[in-house]
């Protein structure tokens, strides 16, 4: 590239970018300086060449963007260390309080299952038992037990229906504030929102207004039309800086090269050997 600095965007932003730059293109048409799209450049034959010229434009909101991306990354610091930090922690953590819940939700599930079938066994044989003549003398005591286990088996019913309930307050609870800290941080949408308006006006637009204003401009080439040198705060150092006394040499010399000012064709008429 043509520039003296370029700032690379981030995978990240390159999506952003062409989004600034279509919506530039989609209104197009409401600014004045901007109302020759369609005639000799169509829309997309712009977006091709200001994609093959990201770089370029992108150096007028240098500055812009690196405090976007500083901004961005120091916000992610800390989050990045906490992530660290559970991630060491988190395991040993989880495995305490996955081993203490688990055996709380087994005692939980198992207490009134067992509970109720042990009362189901008891009433049926004490029942049974009632019906002989004689009646064995343990018939009450399996009854009693029977009755038992099912006012077990109701308190473990009750218990897990309580459980539940706590455990769905409490999941909506923290789901709210974790819905409100989800939004990007005003810090970082304001910087971002200062290096689009910086790369909108000091980059994109000065940047299709020479495209449409040089006549020469190649929507397939990787160059910047000619007249983009014009773009303000970019370092572009562009071939309209050249003499127009050198129009017999510039087959001779690299386009982006000063004229040399210690040739002797500088030199009046009055120095030329007769």
């Amino acid at each position: 590239m043509h520039m003296n600095s370029a700032p690379h965007l981030l995978t990240e932003d390159r999506a952003e970018y062409e989004r600034i730059l279509d919506d530039a293109l989609r209104n197009a048409h409401d600014r004045p300086d901007l109302a020759a799209v369609g005639q000799r450049l169509n829309t997309e034959q712009l977006r091709t060449m200001a994609l093959n010229a990201t770089a370029l434009i992108t150096t007028a909101a240098a500055a812009e963007y690196e405090h976007y991306v500083k901004v961005r990354e120091d916000l992610r610091a800390p989050a990045a260390a906490a992530s660290v930090r559970n991630s060491v922690l988190a395991p040993a953590e989880g495995e305490a309080a996955e081993s203490g819940a688990g055996f709380a939700a087994v005692i939980a599930v198992l207490a009134p299952v067992l509970a109720g079938t042990a009362a189901a066994i008891f009433l049926l044989v004490g029942y049974i038992l009632k019906m002989l003549s004689p009646t064995p003398s343990f018939a009450d005591t399996l009854l009693t037990a029977g009755w038992f286990f099912g006012a077990v088996t109701a308190a473990g019913i009750l218990v897990a229906a309580v459980a539940l309930l706590l455990t769905a307050l409490r999941n909506g609870a923290t789901q709210v504030p974790a819905e409100e800290s989800a939004g990007e941080p005003d810090e970082v949408a304001r910087a971002k929102e200062a290096w689009r308006h910086a790369v909108l006006e000091r980059g994109l637009l000065p940047f299709l207004r020479a495209a449409l204003a040089d006549p020469s401009a190649d929507p397939s080439s990787a160059d910047p039309p000619r007249n983009v040198s014009r773009i303000p705060k970019i370092g572009y150092s562009g071939p309209d800086y050249s003499s127009p006394s050198e129009g017999s040499t510039t087959g001779q010399r690299p386009t982006f090269t000063s004229p040399d000012f210690t040739s002797p064709d500088f030199g009046g008429p009055e120095h030329q050997p007769e």
